[in-house]
């Protein structure tokens, strides 16, 4: 039983209205297709792929592989514990319209807050800033757009997923002092070469 109760704001709800009103199957489809970019059991195997292959192959890279797979398994875990603390009701539970238009049912129907698919695509988005100008850029489009997949399919309320973008951040950040401190030798000394 969740400790708190969330509610969804009136922009959270005029949100869903709208998409719930204009949105159709085949948007809902390659919505649906795009948000498995941020599950967490993908992430997590990415980050280890990544990880063995930076141990295996590129060793001066090390530590940011490090501190990649130790962010992936913290935001993998985080949303888990805070959605057995707050309850919210998913919007694609509150709607019969949006799902005439190809609404999907995602998830449990009480795990709304906050969106794990957020806290993924928010710690991915500030540990871009590790890398060189124009990758780091397409990175956080790419964090920006499939957090916005979640608003879309109506899993989440727009709030859930700014709250789980803005959480996966500060998590990212709140890391690197713990998992880059040795390799840092100077400031930026960890970050990647242009």
């Amino acid at each position: 039983m969740a400790l708190v109760n969330v509610k969804p704001t009136r922009i959270d709800t005029a949100i869903a209205d709208e998409i719930a009103d204009d949105t159709n199957s085949g948007i809902e489809r390659t919505a649906q297709s795009l948000t498995w970019a941020a599950d967490e059991h993908v992430l997590l195997a990415l980050a280890a792929a990544g990880w063995l292959y930076t141990h295996l192959r590129q060793p001066q890279q090390r530590p940011i592989a490090n501190h990649v797979l130790a962010v992936s398994l913290a935001t993998a875990f985080l949303p888990h514990v805070l959605k057995s603390v707050f309850d919210q009701i998913r919007p694609d539970r509150l709607t019969l319209r949006g799902h005439g238009h190809g609404v999907p049912i995602s998830g449990q129907a009480r795990d709304s807050f906050p969106s794990g698919h957020a806290v993924h695509m928010g710690a991915l988005a500030s540990a871009a800033g590790l890398l060189p100008k124009t990758p780091r850029r397409l990175v956080r489009m790419v964090a920006v757009g499939v957090s916005l997949t979640r608003i879309a399919v109506l899993a989440h309320w727009s709030s859930d997923v700014v709250a789980g973008f803005a959480l996966g951040a500060a998590v990212e950040r709140l890391m690197r002092p713990w998992t880059l401190a040795k390799s840092r030798g100077g400031k930026d000394k960890w970050r990647v070469s242009p």
